[in-house]
C-alpha cells in the first residue's frame, strides 16, 4: 500500500468538500476576495474541512493506541467507555462551570475521559477471560452505565435536549472561531508517532515489555492521556463520532500488520478519508439538507464492524 494513493484520495475528497454545499461556490468565485462566496469559503467551508481531517485522524489514532495497549482489536474509545466518560464530564462542566472558558470545560471533560479510560483498563486487568469479543462487550456495558448516569443527571437538571443537540456529531455548525480547539490534536498525533515503538512493545504484554527495559505502566499512562485529550477535544468541538477508532485501525492492520510506527500514518490518513467521505455523502444524499456525521458513520461503521466480527470468526 503506497501512501501516495491515500494522499491523492484525500486531496480529491478535500476538493469535493470545499465546493459542495447549499451555497454555490466555484473556484472562480474565490478570485474576488470581497465576495460573499469567498467569505462563506473562509468562515465555513475551510474550517469544516480542517476539523473533519483533524477529528478523523485523531480518533482513528486513539483507537489504534487503545487496541495496541489492550491487545484487543475491538477496543476503542467507543467500546471502552471513553466517549461516554467524556460525555459525563461535559455534563458536569455544563452544570458547574456553565460560564467558564472552553479550555476549562475541556479540562473537566479530559479529566473524566482519562478516569474512564483508566477504570476500563483496570477492569480489563482483572478479567481472566480475555476473549476478543468479550472485552469490548464489557466496555460497552461500562459505557452504558456511564451513559445512564449522564442521562439521569441531565434529566434532573432539565438539560437533556441541550446534551442531545450538542453531542450529536455534526460538522454543519463548524465555523471560524468554533473549531480551533481541534488543533490540540496535531501535537498529540506527533507524540503518538514519537511513542509508537513503546506502544508496540507495550502491546506485547507487561512481562515482555519489562524484559526489554520498558516502563510498562508509564507507557500505558502516556497512551491513555493522549487518547483522553483527543477524545475530549473532538467531543467538545464536533460531538460523538462512533466506530471511527474501531474500524479504521482494523482495516489498516489487515493489510499492513501491527507495527504501530509503520501503520500510524496510514491510520491517520484513512481515518480522515473515511470521515470526509461520510460527510460528503451526508451532504448530497438529501441535498440541500444534511445527514449528521454521527448517523452516517454509525450506519457505515456498524456494517464494517459486523464484517470484521464475522471475518475474525471465520479465521478463528
Amino acid at each position: 500500500m503506497r501512501i501516495t494513493y491515500f494522499v491523492l484520495i484525500l486531496l480529491f475528497l478535500c476538493a469535493l468538500s470545499l465546493f459542495i454545499g447549499v451555497s454555490d461556490i466555484t473556484p472562480l468565485d474565490l478570485l474576488d476576495f470581497s465576495s460573499e462566496e469567498t467569505e462563506v469559503f473562509l468562515v465555513s467551508r475551510l474550517p469544516r474541512l480542517i476539523s473533519i481531517i483533524l477529528a478523523g485522524a485523531g480518533m482513528s489514532i486513539c483507537g489504534l493506541i487503545m487496541q495496541q495497549l489492550s491487545r484487543n482489536k475491538f477496543v476503542s474509545p467507543t467500546t471502552a467507555g471513553t466517549l461516554d466518560a467524556t460525555r459525563l464530564g461535559i455534563l458536569v462542566s455544563m452544570l458547574l462551570f456553565s460560564n467558564a472558558a472552553m479550555l476549562v470545560k475541556m479540562s473537566v471533560a479530559f479529566a473524566f475521559a482519562l478516569a474512564g479510560s483508566f477504570l476500563f483498563m483496570n477492569i480489563l486487568n482483572r478479567i481472566k477471560f480475555k476473549d476478543a469479543i468479550f472485552i469490548p462487550l464489557v466496555g460497552l456495558m461500562f459505557g452504558n452505565i456511564l451513559s445512564s448516569i449522564t442521562t439521569f443527571f441531565a434529566y434532573k437538571a432539565d438539560v437533556i435536549q441541550n446534551m442531545s443537540a450538542w453531542l450529536q456529531g455534526d460538522f454543519s455548525m463548524i465555523m471560524k472561531g468554533r473549531y480551533e480547539l481541534l488543533y490540540i490534536s496535531i501535537p498529540i498525533i506527533l507524540l503518538a508517532y514519537f511513542f509508537a515503538h513503546r506502544f508496540t512493545v507495550a502491546g506485547m504484554g507487561e512481562d515482555f515489555a519489562k524484559n526489554l527495559g520498558l516502563s510498562y505502566k508509564q507507557t500505558v499512562n502516556i497512551g491513555l492521556i493522549l487518547v483522553s485529550l483527543v477524545t475530549a477535544t473532538v467531543v467538545l468541538t464536533v460531538g460523538m463520532i462512533p466506530f471511527l477508532g474501531l474500524i479504521i485501525p482494523n482495516i489498516i492492520s489487515i493489510f499492513m500488520g501491527d507495527h504501530m510506527k509503520k501503520t500510524l500514518p496510514y491510520t491517520a490518513l484513512l481515518g480522515a478519508i473515511f470521515l470526509l467521505a461520510c460527510d460528503v455523502l451526508g451532504r448530497v444524499l438529501i441535498y440541500p439538507y444534511e445527514i449528521s456525521i454521527s448517523l452516517m458513520v454509525g450506519i457505515i461503521g456498524s456494517g464494517i464492524f459486523l464484517y470484521l466480527l464475522f471475518r475474525r470468526k471465520a479465521y478463528a
